[in-house]
């Protein structure tokens, strides 16, 4: 079966800066696709691209068989973008909102009312309060509701949690999960969160706009080769310090109350607790733990620049 999604080599540049580099990427219909990586790695640029609202510089993409330039007029009824910054009317009521923007592809909310229910009921509520008003987790359900409201084959979805409460984003990938499985719509999202990776079929990995790996969560976990270890002590506020100043430690990145340190090959835990002892370090504590999706994103980063 052909991809809902195909990109091949697009890129783009807005002066020197080149904000993709020859991204290439498959989704296939019915999957949640996606993109993690930090603030100005490409992920919003590509967006725009797919979205039919910036021109590439090279490269192409199609989505259900158009491409994007040629065909950007049927395909933007085939598309629901959100955008990463709440674009609603402020000043209009949640009804409203919903009213205007289903207008635009000739529908009515009471038409497509079974595509934005379950997000819609919580909504109803408060139909007659200006979107303005809005909490961000409420804010972020209007936008889901307006973005699906013209039945969409595929949603792209910039950012969407950015800003949102634990439980609001908690309940945002439940609906997403629910509008798959459901209503088999594709999904390509893009996060900052890197424990949101775990929600998606497949993610990439993508930085100063390159795809650093493409693969299931779990399988670009199970890629990760080195021996990780957690490390902590007394006094936490040397310890960076101090980890870098060791020549067998390879990397060291602060996760909550501890350190994640690789170690050059040859190197042993045990010589690491007497540096850190030596350093005046009391009640070290250095153990081995599993790799998560930032620890190889760290990873394939510095490999990336080391090459």
């Amino acid at each position: 079966m052909a991809p809902l999604v195909a990109a091949h080599g697009l890129r783009k540049s807005f002066g020197k800066t080149e904000a993709l580099r020859g991204v290439g990427f498959e989704v296939a219909e019915g999957e949640i696709y996606g993109l993690i990586g930090p603030d100005g790695a490409g992920k919003s640029t590509l967006f725009r691209i797919l979205a039919t609202l910036l021109k590439a510089d090279g490269g192409t993409a199609t989505i259900d068989g158009l491409d994007v330039l040629a065909h950007y007029r049927p395909l933007r009824r085939r598309i629901g973008y959100m955008p990463g910054r709440f674009s609603l009317y402020q000043d209009l009521t949640v009804e409203e909102n919903l009213a205007f923007f289903a207008s635009i592809f000739g529908t009515t909310l009471r038409e497509n009312y079974h595509l934005v229910a379950d997000i819609y009921r919580q909504l109803e509520p408060f139909r007659h309060r200006r979107a303005g008003q809005l909490s961000g987790g409420m804010k972020q359900k209007l936008a889901l509701s307006c973005t699906l409201i013209h039945a969409p084959r595929l949603l792209l979805l910039d950012e969407p949690t950015t800003g949102v409460d634990p439980v609001s984003r908690k309940e945002f990938w439940d609906t997403l999960r629910r509008l798959r499985d459901e209503q088999g719509i594709t999904v390509i999202v893009s996060t900052p969160y890197m424990d949101e990776a775990t929600q998606c079929d497949r993610i990439a990995l993508i930085q100063e706009g390159a795809f650093l790996r493409v693969d299931t969560p779990q399988g670009i976990v199970d890629a990760y080769a080195d021996t990780l270890w957690a490390v902590r002590s007394d006094r936490m506020h040397r310890l960076q310090d101090d980890l870098h100043r060791y020549p067998a430690v390879r990397t060291a990145f602060p996760f909550g109350e501890t350190f994640h340190v690789t170690l050059h090959p040859g190197a042993s835990a045990r010589a690491l607790c007497r540096h850190l002892e030596d350093c005046g370090h009391n009640n070290v504590e250095v153990r081995p733990i599993c790799a998560g999706i930032e620890d190889c994103f760290m990873s394939l980063m510095k490999k990336s620049h080391e090459s």
